[in-house]
């Protein structure tokens, strides 16, 4: 079979087509035939070598797909060949087949398109997870989310209205900041352009934001702390700006903030079943209109290094994928 393979790490441009040995099912888990497979910065760190988990090489990168499961591995039941499933594998989606687990394949709901359930999962399960676990945003609460344009962000964006939580959305343009706008953002901010806490502090009548969504860092995090309202609540979900932010605590003390770590690889982990759980729920929201990605390109498997490279250079709106059966 087909698989765009990691040799060694460094650069994505790295990454090369090859042809490899078709997975095997064990105890506990499916082997799925990839139709479409969901790209994500995770993906990008992996083949650098920058992320927590590195895997033995070669290896093929991949955190999530859609596809139809052709092999049952023993002890696993609800699963059959021939169901439509979206599924989180630890690695290896750029492929034409791989290895899941069983726990971390989920039914497509009728009526829901491949390349949307491959683009659904990792951001999704991710913004529900933070701010309805970690950050408990209530209703009428005030929500600021970073880099609200990006997949992630657009997901906690949608997540956030449909909890009735008042977003305001952060991005580096005003195109950007349109589509936050079209997926149900109340307020924007140019961060590029604009004073980041002063701009929220007057969006909210000087009360702050009460959870903050931040998959950014860098530069912006210390700034968005200090928008916080009393007992704000800001959400630790990732480094995409490249830096590990450094801030002065004496912030969280005074206002009696909280800064919470949003690891929803360690939920999955930790309490399989809740995990479950929330993505069936999620996956009948998306079935019912509730909830819907942005899919803004869509790359052959040859040229999955392209596809990273747009997420990396900050080209993407939205999510991308790969398109396996393209080749």
């Amino acid at each position: 079979m087909k698989a765009l393979q990691c040799a060694a790490f460094g650069p994505v441009d790295d990454l090369a087509l090859a042809e490899v040995a078709e997975p095997v099912a064990g105890p506990g888990e499916l082997v799925v035939a990839v139709r479409v497979a969901g790209v994500n910065f995770p993906d990008a760190l992996m083949v650098q070598g920058k992320y927590q988990v590195k895997p033995a090489l070669p290896f093929s990168p991949g955190l999530e797909c859609a596809g139809v499961v052709v092999a049952v591995g023993p002890g696993v039941a609800g699963f059959k060949p021939g169901d439509r499933v979206a599924a989180l594998p630890e690695f290896g989606a750029f492929a034409e087949r791989v290895v899941v687990p069983a726990r971390r394949a989920f039914p497509v709901p009728d009526g829901v398109d491949f390349a949307t359930a491959a683009a659904f999962p990792l951001t999704y399960g991710t913004s529900w997870y933070g701010l309805v676990n970690c950050g408990r945003l209530a209703a009428g609460e005030n929500l600021l989310v970073l880099g609200a344009s990006g997949g992630v962000g657009l997901a906690a964006v949608q997540i956030g209205k449909l909890l009735g939580a008042r977003v305001i959305a952060a991005a580096s343009s005003p195109e950007k900041l349109q589509l936050c706008r079209s997926n149900g953002a109340d307020e924007l901010i140019d961060y590029r352009r604009e004073d980041l806490k002063t701009r929220v502090r007057e969006l909210t009548g000087g009360r702050g934001a009460d959870v903050v969504f931040d998959p950014v860092g860098g530069e912006f995090t210390e700034a968005a702390l200090r928008s916080c309202a009393w007992l704000g609540r800001l959400l630790v979900v990732g480094f995409a700006a490249g830096d590990i932010p450094k801030v002065p605590t004496n912030l969280v003390l005074l206002q009696g903030r909280s800064l919470v770590g949003v690891y929803w690889g360690g939920y999955g982990q930790h309490m399989p079943e809740d995990y479950r759980a929330d993505m069936n729920a999620l996956l009948a929201r998306l079935a019912a209109g509730e909830l819907k990605p942005w899919v803004s390109g869509s790359y052959p498997l040859a040229k999955g290094a392209d596809a990273l490279n747009a997420l990396l250079e900050r080209r993407v709106t939205g999510k991308v994928v790969i398109d396996v059966s393209r080749g």
